[in-house]
């Protein structure tokens, strides 16, 4: 995976949001047709929980699930392997999983290139270890094609292909540091 698919290199339909079930993990806003999971209440959410508890759905229960900036809150050795999982579950059979993190072969390069700010470079690091603004905010595994893209195919995802953007939300998915988007975007396939 060394560059993100062009649109129509993609299956067809692969980015059209279609099926009556579609879950947002961690979204923030509501959406038609999409119920949102998040691990914090309000009245944008239908369902409050831990990404890592996803077992008040049933198996094969959704056609799309959707997560942005969320799977990095996970530790790398048991917590992220079972999520995964747990979203291959829940979906139906040729159901597609949006995942979108930090990218950190690019939040490293950018970090690490002569002309980026002291200002910059503090952005960069709050990317790779979260804001902290609360305890949810916290990052746990830094995340690159290869390594997420192994462990979707560990959780049971059959294809895997990496996009530039998904357009369904205006959220962390499409963050930029001046020119470079910061985010990985793969789309899953069970």
């Amino acid at each position: 995976m060394e560059q993100a698919a062009e649109a129509s290199a993609l299956p067809p339909g692969l980015l059209e949001e279609r099926g009556d079930a579609r879950l947002h993990i961690g979204g923030l806003v509501r959406k038609p047709g999409w119920q949102v999971f998040n691990v914090k209440p309000g009245e944008h959410v239908d369902h409050v929980g831990d990404l890592r508890d996803l077992s008040r759905f049933g198996d094969a229960s959704f056609d799309m699930v959707y997560a942005s900036h969320v799977f990095e809150h996970l530790g790398h050795r048991t917590d992220l392997p079972r999520a995964l999982r747990e979203v291959a579950r829940i979906l139906r059979t040729g159901g597609r999983f949006f995942v979108s993190v930090p990218n950190l072969k690019t939040l490293c390069t950018l970090f690490a290139h002569p002309e980026v700010s002291d200002q910059q470079r503090q952005t960069l690091m709050q990317m790779m270890y979260g804001g902290q603004d609360d305890e949810h905010d916290f990052h746990y595994v830094g995340l690159w094609d290869w390594y997420l893209a192994n462990h979707l195919a560990s959780a049971g995802f059959a294809d895997i292909y990496w996009v530039q953007t998904f357009g369904f939300f205006d959220d962390t998915s499409n963050w930029r540091l001046g020119e470079s988007f910061i985010s990985l975007n793969l789309i899953a396939v069970k």
